[in-house]
């Protein structure tokens, strides 16, 4: 069985975030089997696939080093990737089955779009110990399924040096659990309209490098502050970064992005 690694929403090797993805089943293997390979790769995400009578259809899940996620939009990116790139799917679009309802991803001249439900959070008060373990005081704090600390400057954001153990025991109105927690603030210069960072030791991911999860909670709260449906962002982990386009449409957003394959495997179990 064959195994691919990918970085999503990267332009170019060693960018954006790497995912696993494992050749497509005909039955789902056992979950503890999948949470096992996952924690053995040891990355963000590793990605299941499972066909179906369609071939342009396909089961899709995603499992952490520490557990199953509800979404991810990076190792969504990575396994349409391979289906197209390197199985070759002959499809311009992509349905997968997930736990958070249908997804799509459609071939792009450059990269793919991703069609993802919206998250629009809501303003919360600031919870206890979270300036302490971000290190600065945020200037918003909004709750969807991760909290979002919003700050004034960039180099805020980019400079941060977080306290992962105390943001694992911080939640907030947060729905999707203890530390998974995201940081942003509006780009002083162009090309990106937005920088942010993403923090989720809550599911075993000290920091994640690019996560379109994340943006499925900002692309509504900046398309509405900027007052346009179009926001650009880049993701500013620590000597990789990765660039998402997103696109706000009511209940969905359009998540846009490239990725390139790093490492064709061969699984032995």
């Amino acid at each position: 069985m064959r195994q691919w690694t990918v970085d999503a929403f990267a332009a170019q090797p060693f960018r954006g975030n790497p995912a696993c993805v494992v050749e497509p089943f005909e039955a789902w293997p056992d979950a503890a089997w999948m949470q096992a390979l996952a924690a053995e790769n040891n990355q963000a995400e590793t990605a299941f696939l499972l066909k179906t009578a369609d071939p342009a259809s396909f089961g899709l899940r995603w499992f952490t080093p520490l557990l199953e996620a509800p979404l991810c939009g990076h190792a969504t990116l990575a396994a349409a990737h391979t289906l197209l790139a390197e199985l070759g799917v002959q499809a311009e679009r992509l349905a997968f089955d997930t736990l958070s309802g249908p997804l799509a991803v459609t071939r792009l001249d450059v990269g793919y779009e991703m069609d993802f439900p919206a998250q629009p959070p809501v303003r919360t008060g600031v919870p206890t110990g979270l300036a302490e373990a971000l290190g600065a005081e945020p200037s918003e704090v909004w709750a969807s399924s991760y909290l979002v600390a919003l700050f004034d400057d960039e180099q805020t954001v980019r400079d941060l040096r977080p306290d992962i153990s105390a943001l694992n025991k911080i939640a907030g109105e947060a729905t999707g659990g203890r530390g998974n927690i995201g940081i942003a603030a509006l780009a002083k210069t162009g090309p990106y309209d937005v920088i942010d960072r993403f923090f989720a030791p809550g599911s075993g991911i000290p920091e994640d490098p690019t996560t379109g999860s994340l943006h499925c909670i900002l692309a509504p709260l900046y398309a509405e502050k900027l007052g346009r449906p179009v926001v650009r962002f880049h993701q500013a982990y620590p000597g990789r970064g990765g660039d998402l386009e997103c696109e706000h449409l009511g209940d969905r957003v359009l998540l846009r992005g490239r990725a390139v394959t790093m490492m064709d495997s061969r699984l032995r179990v």
